[in-house]
Order: C-alpha cells, then structure tokens, then sequence
C-alpha cells in the first residue's frame, strides 16, 4: 500500500508527464524485485535450512554480488542507450538509478532472507513496511521543499532500499555448513519464472491497449488486476517461512508429507477459485466503483475471469515453494514459458474482442501455469 501511496505523491507533485520517468524507474523496481529480491531471499532460507548453517550464504556473497553488479551494469547500460525514449530525459541520473536498484534489490533479497531464517518475522514485516515508509518520507520532504525535478524523487525510491542496514546483525554471516554450488542454478530458474509471471500479472492492460482497446477499457483492466491481485501481493511478503518449513522435510525424506502439503495446496486453490469467481461475478464491478471511483465501468465476466486468474497465481505460488524447497527451481521457469507461450496463442487466436481476448490469455497463462508445475512436482524422482 505505501508503494502505491508513494507513487500517488510523485504523480501529484510532479504532473502525468513529467512523472513518467519515475514511472518507468517504478515498473522496473517491481521486476527488479521478481528477479532478485524473491529468489535471493527463498534460496537464503532454502540454503540455510539444508546445511544447518549460514555458510552458503556467507560464501555465496562475493560471486552473487558480481553477477548483480555485471546484471545491474548491463541494465544501466541498456536505459542509457535508450534514456531519451525511455526516460524522456538526456542526462544520465536515471540510468544510474536502473543500476543502484537492481543492486538494492539483490541485497534486500539476502537480508530478508537471513532475517527469515533466524526466525525473525517481525524484523522481515517491519522491514517490508519501511522500505516504501522512507520513500513516502522523502516524497512529502521534497514536496514540501517544492521540489519539481523527478530524479530527486527516484533518488527517494532506491534510498528506500537502504533500510536493510537498519538491521545490521543480518550482515554478519556465520560460518558452518557446507558451500552450495548451485545457487546460481536455483536463482536463474527462480528469476526466471518470477519475472514471467510479474509479466502475464501486470502485462494485460499493455497487451490489451497494442490490440486497440479503448483508454476507458485498459484502465478497467489495470484496476481489475490491481484489486483481485491484492492476496498474491500480501502472499509474497509472508509465504517465506514456508520454504524453510519445507526444506526441512526435504532434508527429512519426508515425501509423504510433501504429498500432503501439494494435495492440500491444490485443495486450497480450488476454494480460491471458487471463492474469487463468485465475488467477482456477483460483487467485482461494485468492489471496483467503490475502490476506484465512480467512473470505472468493468463487466461481472471480465471481473469474474480476472479473479479466478489471480486466485491461480496464488496457488502457483504455493507450488513454487514446493519446487524451490526441492531445489527444482527450474521448473518454475519451465512451467512459465509454456505458460506464457499458451496466453501468446490464445491472442493469436482473438477469441473475441481485444477486452475478452486480453482476459482470456491471462487466465489461460495462469491455470497452464498451475497445471504444469503441479503436474512438474508429482511425477519429480524424490530428492
């Protein structure tokens, strides 16, 4: 929520236009976070959890921090050759934050991770909430100081990342347990997987505006998305615990149990779907009015359709954390190409208008997702 509050200060202090390339440094954040944030902290725990010891982490620091800085590197290069297209600016401030972002990004993953598995949920919350309340500090200071040049408002965005050395015991790593020389492995598959779902979960209103939907039906879409993907957003804060939870009946041999958790995931998921289905069907188009204001105008089936993807999304997450607590990571990114190659097909197939088309490929993307990473880990050899 203060990662949207933060967003709103900057689009009322600085206009639509002049906003834009804060925008973009935004959108890039999330999909810095899918990338690295999310993977580094579950193979954190994951790691920990299976050696019995931090020293994985410890001596997996200095080669993760070099690919992050060639990756961070490579990106910032990339903005720069196109800063006047992207960013609508000439100077280099924005670039530069791409890079500092994408280095914040892969330390947060690891002092979260380190904090999770220490057991210290409450730091992991606090540190969640003051990453975007320190963004949304500086936001309010630099409008008060009526300041109106957007890249002193991206400076807020990385400084917000900063908040990971307000717990400095996370940086001292300790040393027992054996070295893991497949992290790289682990988060390649992970990245991969989270960065094409962060896609198909934000990408529909882009889609659908390439295929000639109306301005009006493109916001309708985004709102849509942006409500009924409120539990998948809330899950991805909380659900690191379970990896270590499930780790350890990794460790154990414990495949019964595993079992039991995958069934109960399944069932859980279809209580999800039958829930959001019936909520977006009966209540979504006045959920959305109430939230969103008067003028969204979004059809019980695009709503209902929208809901029951999201509530997919969930469950895949679920399974997500069965693979990587397997250290099958790469299954994920499996099970999301063919998603993703699934939902292409279906746009170029055009059941219908670009709305119902659009609507359509997500939901499809979402349950080829569920259906192949669940099929992935039942008929998976036992580690």
């Amino acid at each position: 929520m203060l990662a949207y509050v933060f967003f709103a200060l900057v689009t009322r202090a600085l206009g639509a236009e002049a906003a834009a390339p804060v925008a973009v440094l935004w959108t890039y954040w999330s999909f810095a976070a899918a990338a690295l944030t999310f993977p580094l902290q579950h193979w954190t725990v994951r790691a920990v959890v299976a050696a019995g010891g931090e020293g994985p982490v410890r001596h997996a620091v200095p080669p993760i921090a070099a690919l992050t800085m060639v990756v961070a590197l490579l990106a910032g290069g990339a903005t720069w050759a196109i800063r006047n297209d992207l960013f609508h600016r000439n100077s280099g401030s924005f670039p530069l934050l791409v890079v500092a972002v994408t280095v914040g990004a892969a330390f947060l993953g690891i002092v979260r991770g380190i904090l999770t598995v220490r057991n210290r949920l409450a730091a992991v919350g606090l540190l969640l909430v003051a990453e975007n309340a320190v963004r949304c500090v500086l936001a309010v200071l630099l409008i008060a100081g009526d300041v109106t040049e957007s890249r002193y408002y991206g400076f807020a965005l990385v400084a917000g990342q900063l908040v990971g050395f307000g717990w400095p015991s996370a940086l001292v790593l300790g040393k027992t347990g054996a070295t893991d020389p497949g992290w790289l492995r682990f988060v390649a598959g992970a990245s991969g997987g989270q960065v094409i779902s962060q896609a198909v979960l934000t990408g529909g209103p882009v889609a659908l505006a390439l295929l000639g939907g109306a301005p009006a039906q493109v916001t309708g879409l985004f709102v849509a998305l942006a409500l009924f993907r409120a539990p998948y957003t809330i899950a991805l804060g909380v659900v690191s615990p379970a990896t270590g939870f499930l780790t350890q009946l990794v460790v154990a041999e414990d495949h019964a149990a595993i079992r039991r958790v995958l069934a109960g995931f399944v069932v859980i998921t279809a209580f999800g779907v039958s829930l959001a289905a019936a909520i977006g069907w009966f209540a979504g188009p006045a959920l959305l009015r109430l939230v969103f204001g008067a003028s969204i105008n979004v059809s019980a089936e695009v709503c209902m359709l929208t809901a029951v993807g999201s509530a997919l999304s969930l469950g895949t997450l679920l399974l997500s954390l069965v693979a990587m607590a397997n250290d099958r990571s790469h299954t994920t990114l499996r099970s999301w190409l063919v998603a993703a190659f699934a939902a292409a097909v279906t746009i170029a197939i055009g059941p219908g208008t670009p709305l119902t088309t659009v609507t359509l490929a997500f939901l499809v993307a979402q349950l080829v997702a569920f259906a192949t990473l669940l099929t992935e880990q039942l008929v998976a050899k036992p580690r």
